[in-house]
């Protein structure tokens, strides 16, 4: 391990590089309307680093500078029924709990609005909604409500956007500096003790522990575990109300309010360094073999002359097929998102397809790039007549 970056989230400890891997796609959702483009679109390295002092992770060779967050970028889950599902139970919790009715609501990185449109159409809430990836053509159910969407990255220039509640799901991930971002949402949030905001983020202990390769990709450069995530907002002014997970574990949750003095460490923020600590040393030994692992599979099928394909063109995807490697034992990668059907797998070029081309296709297998799908995957394949095997990383 090595030690010479300070660490961004608690700006004190020294990150210490425990994973490296080179040469990855720097966009994993992008759209990439060629294969040429595809598989010569730009690469970059993963580092991660630990942070003994705090528990958080970090991508240390991480450039921002390569991104291109645009109207190009197809990030919505919002064609799965199991997602919309979560979505709307999530919405219903939160404006229950924080009264989110006929308030104003601010969402940062807000992709294509399903979800800040769910909060003003259950709620009767006032929207503004901050993503340079938004499509007005995209969300025509947000034309009836009072939602205005600025097609930019929300930033120190917003701040004097006020609002009662604060909404960023699945945006911090990609943020390097989030002690410095979080200081922002709490200069806009000013000192109203009833202003509440809710963050959502990949939880990194989950991650470490499955040995989920499939879920580190360049573009999530900052991982949380709950202790981490809740310092950088005590540390930054706030009053941390709550944290949980929820979509099997998947998904780290917070919400705080502001405070007026910063409060002592809490239990989970001195716990977490050793939790993290503690799956690390669980996915150094274990990750190789979990590569080897799905290696093996493929490379057994097709040797039996059988066929697999990838169900989920998204940045598991993308991370899945990079690790491995082996595009001759993967033809195709299936979505049900009819944006992404047509396009190519960043990095390593497989056309994404239509669940209905596996009719003609017929493969044996599909591996699920993530395990609450598969009963809905299986629904799609039963629907087409189909016997394939569905398998998940």
């Amino acid at each position: 391990m090595s030690s010479n970056h300070i660490c961004p989230n608690c700006k004190l400890g020294l990150m210490s590089v425990f994973h490296d891997v080179k040469g990855v796609p720097v966009h994993s959702v992008l759209l990439m309307n060629s294969r040429d483009m595809a598989v010569t679109y730009p690469r970059g390295d993963i580092k991660l680093g630990y942070c003994s002092d705090c528990g958080f992770v970090s991508n240390t060779a991480f450039n921002p500078a390569v991104h291109e967050y645009s109207t190009q970028y197809e990030e919505t889950q919002g064609f799965s029924p199991t997602f919309r599902e979560f979505h709307h139970r999530l919405a219903l919790s939160l404006i229950e709990k924080y009264d989110l009715k006929k308030k104003t609501v601010v969402e940062i990185g807000c992709g294509k609005g399903e979800f800040l449109t769910l909060l003003c159409e259950l709620g009767e809430n006032r929207g503004i909604g901050f993503d340079p990836a938004f499509v007005k053509e995209r969300n025509p159910a947000s034309s009836s409500l009072d939602i205005d969407f600025v097609q930019d990255f929300y930033s120190e220039k917003y701040s004097d956007v006020k609002a009662d509640f604060f909404c960023c799901k699945m945006t911090l991930e990609h943020i390097p500096d989030t002690a410095d971002f979080i200081r922002i949402v709490r200069r806009a949030v000013g000192d109203n003790p009833n202003t509440t905001v809710f963050f959502q983020v990949p939880d990194v202990v989950r991650v470490l522990k499955d040995l989920a390769f499939w879920d580190i990709y360049y573009e999530h450069c900052s991982y949380f575990c709950a202790g981490s995530l809740a310092r950088v907002f005590r540390e930054a002014g706030f009053r941390v109300l709550e944290t949980w997970t929820d979509y099997d574990d998947q998904y780290l949750m917070i919400t705080a309010q502001p405070s007026n003095e910063v409060g002592p460490i809490t239990e989970i923020e001195r716990t977490a360094p050793g939790v993290v600590a503690e799956a690390i040393k669980k996915f150094l030994p274990q990750h190789s073999e979990q590569v080897s692992y799905w290696k093996r599979q493929l490379t057994e099928l097709k040797q039996k002359g059988g066929r697999a394909v990838v169900w989920g063109s998204g940045s598991k995807g993308v991370a899945f097929l990079s690790m491995l490697n082996m595009n001759d034992e993967i033809e195709f990668v299936v979505d049900i998102n009819p944006y992404r059907q047509g396009k190519f797998m960043a990095g390593t070029g497989q056309r994404i397809v239509a669940p209905e081309f596996l009719k003609e296709y017929k493969p044996d297998v599909a591996i699920a790039m993530n395990p609450v799908y598969q009963s809905e995957i299986r629904q799609d394949l039963s629907r087409l007549g189909l016997s394939t095997t569905v398998m998940s990383v």
